[in-house]
């Protein structure tokens, strides 16, 4: 598990939505508050966050963008190909972050190790926090009537009571 940061992101009454807090550490030190893990790519039409090193995420956003831009908005193509990259590539093998990437119809979770996961019920989180905002989102959806975008941030608000690595400065787009 990569230590630092939370996103997440909920597919929910037809709509998309990424959170992720401002938190920026390095081991048990807090450098920055309200920094932007979260970009909307490709026209408006693609959401991605990251956890992880913060360069590595950048290089990652690029390569992605890139990929994007090659297969003209295909989501499920271009995440695919960034995974068969990241794993076969020496230096691209090395970076540690994950991504999450959704557009109106396609999340999925990107690893290191060549992973792609798409979520089955449309809710995938990341980060040291992931677990406890994930398990508050899915909680949400099924007891309440919020919005995609409601639930990820009340679910990054859980995940910011609990987690140390995950703090309160929350960024939501939605799709």
């Amino acid at each position: 598990m990569i230590l630092g940061t939370t996103i997440i992101c909920i597919r929910h009454k037809g709509k998309v939505a990424i959170a992720g807090d401002g938190q920026v550490t390095i081991g048990q030190t807090i450098l920055k508050q309200k920094a932007n893990k979260i970009r909307i790519l490709y026209k408006g039409n693609v959401l991605a966050g990251f956890s992880g090193a913060t360069s590595d995420a950048f290089a990652l956003f690029s390569r992605f963008e890139t990929k994007l831009e090659r297969y003209r908005g295909n989501l499920s193509r271009a995440a695919i190909e960034l995974a068969k990259d990241w794993r076969l590539d020496k230096a691209l093998r090395r970076l540690e972050a994950f991504l999450i990437v959704a557009d109106k119809n396609n999340s999925f979770l990107l690893s290191g190790t060549g992973d792609v996961v798409e979520p089955d019920d449309g809710v995938v989180a990341i980060g040291s926090g992931g677990p406890y905002a994930l398990a508050a989102a899915r909680i949400l959806i099924k007891h309440t009537g919020l919005s995609a975008k409601e639930v990820a941030l009340e679910a990054m608000k859980t995940s910011s009571d609990i987690c140390i690595y995950t703090n309160n400065q929350i960024i939501v787009e939605e799709l």
